[in-house]
Formats: structure tokens, C-alpha cells, sequence
């Protein structure tokens, strides 16, 4: 079944031009040696491509601005760890999720012990990249004057290590991707916030996300999406 579904989905060899903002471990990040850009979504979508019979062409592109580069046509399509909301489905079409994550917040080791509470009652500072569901959480936490926004988690991670914010609120997978890079110095210190699940983005009307979602389809049921998840994610 999952080859008919496949083959009725064939998009015929196309190059599909893929807007990321690669600077979010590890859902996608520019690899120092190569150059190129992997992570989780570029493996999701390259999968996905492979059932569809597309090319992926991933293009490293700011986060700010990277919706009204879709909507302008720059982009085929978006796959960089966004969340599905009501907000966004206003303006844009979205694939099935492909994953549902959870957010955290990441702290200094040494304020290990702080706990959503202490947060809540004031005093400290979030820091979140600007225009995600990471930032309207942080502002539901602490109120908007106590968030710090910035263009990418890079910088915002900078301004956790030079204690300018308290915490940063993230998903908890890139959190604990920078738990690792950032070992005795950063720590996911509080875990279990709202979950999101994370979709492909589309222009609004575009028929492509129905390939794209039986591509989908048959990776979640011939197992290679939990393999990819287990590749990033293990257990052990």
C-alpha cells in the first residue's frame, strides 16, 4: 500500500527549493566541516523525498523574514522546526505533523535548581529567538518586559552563558542538543511546558503539500521516521 500511495503522490523528479534557518540544533545546523546543512529535517525531508521522487534543495535562510520569503515565492516549501498554530494556519497551509515537541527552558548549571515558579515570580529574565511559539511562551511566563528576543538561538544561548537572561525558552529537543555542546556549563532545567507539533510549511493552496503528505505517510508507516528519531534521539 505504501508504494501505491507513493507512486500516486510522484512529483516527478522536482527540484523542491527549501527554506531552513539553520541554526537550530539539531533540527538543522551547517555542518563546520561540509558546509552543508543536516540535522533531523533535512533527513525527514530528504526521506520524504525519496518516496515522492522530488529533490531537496535546502536554502539557509533567517528565521526573520523566512515566512514572507514562502509567501513570496523564493521558497517551495519550509520545514525548520515550526510550530502548527491557529495564527499561522490563517495565512499558510501545513503538511501532517511529523513531530510533537515539548518546551523547556535552559539554564546555567549552577541555577540548576530554579523551577518555573521562581520564574513566574518575577525578577528574571527569559531570553526566546523572535516570531515563535518559543517567544509567546516566555511572555506568558514572565511578561514581555522581561524577555529578551533575538534572531537566532545562537545568540540567544550567548546571552544565557553571559548571564543576561536567567534562562532561554527552546524546544526540549534543541535543548538538549545544547545541553550536550554545552556540557557543565548549560542544563535543561525545566522541562514539560506546552507541546507544539511541528509541521512542513506551504503558500496557502499549494497542492504539493498533498505529495508531500502521503510522502509522509509512508515514512511514519514503513518505520523510517521513528528510525530518524531514534538517530537523534536515542534512549541510551
Amino acid at each position: 500500500m505504501t508504494v501505491s500511495v507513493a507512486f500516486a503522490a510522484d512529483l516527478e523528479g522536482r527540484v523542491l527549493k527549501i527554506g531552513t534557518d539553520a541554526t537550530y540544533p539539531p533540527m538543522e545546523t551547517v555542518d563546520e566541516t561540509t558546509g552543508e546543512i543536516v540535522g533531523f529535517d533535512v533527513d525527514v525531508m530528504t526521506a520524504i523525498c525519496e518516496k515522492v521522487n522530488c529533490v531537496p534543495n535546502f536554502v539557509n535562510t533567517a528565521w526573520d523574514g523566512i515566512f514572507a520569503a514562502l509567501q513570496q515565492g523564493e521558497f517551495d516549501l519550509v520545514i525548520s522546526g515550526v510550530s502548527i498554530t491557529p495564527e499561522r494556519e490563517e495565512t499558510m497551509d501545513f503538511s501532517e505533523p511529523y513531530i510533537v515537541v515539548s518546551q523547556a527552558i535552559l539554564l546555567q548549571v549552577d541555577n540548576g535548581d530554579m523551577t518555573l515558579d521562581d520564574f513566574k515570580a518575577g525578577g528574571q529574565k527569559l531570553a526566546a529567538q523572535t516570531g515563535t511559539t518559543n517567544a509567546q511562551l516566555a511572555e506568558d511566563v514572565v511578561g514581555r518586559e522581561n524577555v529578551s528576543l533575538y534572531d537566532n538561538f545562537s545568540a540567544a544561548i550567548l546571552a544565557l552563558q553571559n548571564a543576561d537572561v536567567q534562562g532561554v525558552i527552546i524546544d526540549g529537543t534543541s535543548a538538549a542538543a545544547y545541553e550536550q555542546e554545552f556540557a557543565g556549563e548549560l542544563t535543561v532545567g525545566i522541562t514539560g511546558l506546552q507541546s507544539d507539533p511541528l509541521g512542513i510549511v506551504f503558500q496557502e493552496g499549494d497542492a504539493t503539500v498533498d505529495a508531500i503528505n502521503a510522502g509522509l505517510a509512508a515514512i511514519k508507516e514503513d518505520g523510517t521516521l521513528d528510525a530518524l528519531v531514534g538517530k537523534y534521539w536515542s534512549t541510551n
